[in-house]
């Protein structure tokens, strides 16, 4: 199991808690869906499994082998190599071509051989059929190649686990389409992907494992999300009329 939570109490940094007696697991190649209104927790569990965010309490709280309820702080780097993060705003850095944006993520994770730094990049570039963007800025891209690019830099230690927090937020449908095609190719080779979305679109073309954050609780309704969707839209609308 790459992660299992068990009764896990989830708070913001300012101590509010953010969901309760959460259980949560997922396994290799697993494709994993999050759901749930703006604020309702889907973001801060992501924080908790790449420990931007400690967990309060819990019966158990292991991601990728390690104990996060007694994690040091020297150990988090060797954590977060083992999984790749993917925002929705990206996060290139701006001042450097796409080849330097990964070589530098090669660099600080400790490859050193030249050749095969140069090797890997043209490999995971070619896996999100990039190849010919190498020397352009992040400026130069459009959304969606810059979200590909984002998706290679997560995929270049070939990692066990994906986090993708509202991957194509930033990008229209057919776009978006695309990126979803690309992260469920990297779940079939084993790689578990965990997603934050509100496009609910997507779960019915590409289905997954579905849980939903609501009211504090972390509930997997694989089977009937369209029931959960319908009670958040309702509250939403009323939400907003109030």
């Amino acid at each position: 199991m790459l992660i299992e939570y068990k009764k896990a109490k989830i708070c913001q940094k300012d101590g509010i808690t953010v969901l309760n007696d959460v259980d949560f697991h997922a396994d290799n190649g697993e494709f994993i869906y999050i759901i749930g209104k703006v604020g309702s927790g889907k973001s801060t569990l992501l924080k908790t499994i790449y420990n931007e965010l400690d967990i309060d309490e819990a019966e158990m709280a292991q991601v990728l082998d390690y104990d996060m309820l007694t994690l040091r702080r020297k150990y988090v780097p060797a954590l977060r190599r083992q999984m790749g993060i993917v925002f929705q705003d990206f996060q290139l850095l701006s001042d450097r071509t796409v080849y330097k944006n990964l070589r530098f993520v090669l660099k600080a994770t400790g490859w050193k051989n030249s050749q095969e730094i140069d090797e890997r990049i043209d490999q995971v570039l070619t896996d999100v059929n990039l190849l010919d963007k190498k020397d352009k800025m992040p400026h130069e891209l459009s959304g969606g190649e810059q979200q590909r690019i984002a998706i290679a830099r997560a995929i270049l230690n070939s990692p066990k686990l994906i986090l993708a927090d509202e991957p194509t937020g930033n990008l229209d449908p057919q776009t978006a389409d695309g990126i979803i095609q690309l992260l469920r190719q990297i779940s079939q080779t084993g790689t578990a992907v965990i997603m934050t979305t509100h496009n609910i679109a997507l779960l019915d073309k590409y289905p997954g494992i579905v849980y939903h954050c609501h009211d504090e609780q972390l509930q997997e309704v694989t089977s009937d999300y369209n029931k959960v969707i319908i009670t958040d839209e309702s509250e939403t609308k009323n939400e907003i009329e109030s």
